[in-house]
């Protein structure tokens, strides 16, 4: 199957991988909200969900569903926190829409930045370190996906 989305189209395998790697952004900046709340699992448990729809063992309905608790879970905190349960959130919906591959990434940079104290520094470090993480296959859609949409983002992946 070929998916159509901005900018062009994407294969089921494409379309995999960006889960796969929104679930490796959004779990490098899991601890972030595993410090603030030990006991919530939705984050973890929608990181697990993305990855479960990329390896054909879960529906993108309930992948859907699962990053929707995260993001349930992410309302009430402020800071690092919440915006390392808004990437898992985010990455568990890649399977419904691709482009929250962005959203994941964003918010994991979002994240490490708070914990610096707002360093421009860590957000370029996280960014970099997910870069380093992006399979070849996908690699110039996203990043040229990142530079198209990076003002929605909070020019996160160009700081």
């Amino acid at each position: 199957m070929i998916t159509i989305r901005r900018g062009g189209s994407l294969t089921d395998v494409d379309h995999h991988l960006l889960a796969l790697w929104a679930t490796d952004c959004a779990e490098h900046a899991l601890a972030f909200f595993e410090f603030a709340c030990p006991e919530d699992e939705r984050p973890r448990d929608a990181i697990a969900a993305a990855r479960a729809w990329a390896a054909g063992e879960m529906s993108m309905m309930e992948a859907r569903a699962l990053g929707g608790h995260a993001m349930g879970a992410a309302r009430p905190l402020h800071g690092p926190a919440r915006f390392a349960a808004y990437a898992a959130g985010q990455a568990a919906c890649v399977g419904h829409v691709a482009e929250h591959n962005l959203g994941a990434a964003a918010y994991a940079i979002k994240a490490a930045r708070g914990a610096s104290g707002k360093d421009l520094a860590a957000g370029r470090a996280e960014r970099d370190w997910q870069h380093d993480q992006l399979p070849n296959e996908v690699r110039e859609l996203v990043l040229e996906d990142q530079a198209r949409r990076d003002s929605i983002c909070w020019s996160v992946f160009s700081a």
